[in-house]
């Protein structure tokens, strides 16, 4: 009961919220936050794909380079 009490009390509000969007676009600027979000976005999709990669990678090896590549 106390520790969802105090993570209520911790959550940010929609003041707080508000307050750190404002500094945000004082710091940065309105055009340097699309640009910094977009490759915010190309770079988690880099890692998708690679994850992807790596996985479809391990399923096309026979087994026993499976276990090869396993004690390395």
């Amino acid at each position: 009961m106390i520790a969802s009490f105090t993570l209520l009390i911790m959550m940010p509000g929609h003041f707080e919220i508000l307050l750190i969007v404002l500094a945000l676009l004082l710091l940065f600027g309105g055009k340097k936050i699309p640009e910094m979000m977009r490759g915010l976005g190309s770079g988690v999709k880099e890692f998708k794909k690679g994850l992807r990669e790596e996985d479809t990678s391990k399923k096309s090896l026979p087994e026993d380079e499976k276990t090869k590549e396993g004690e390395k």
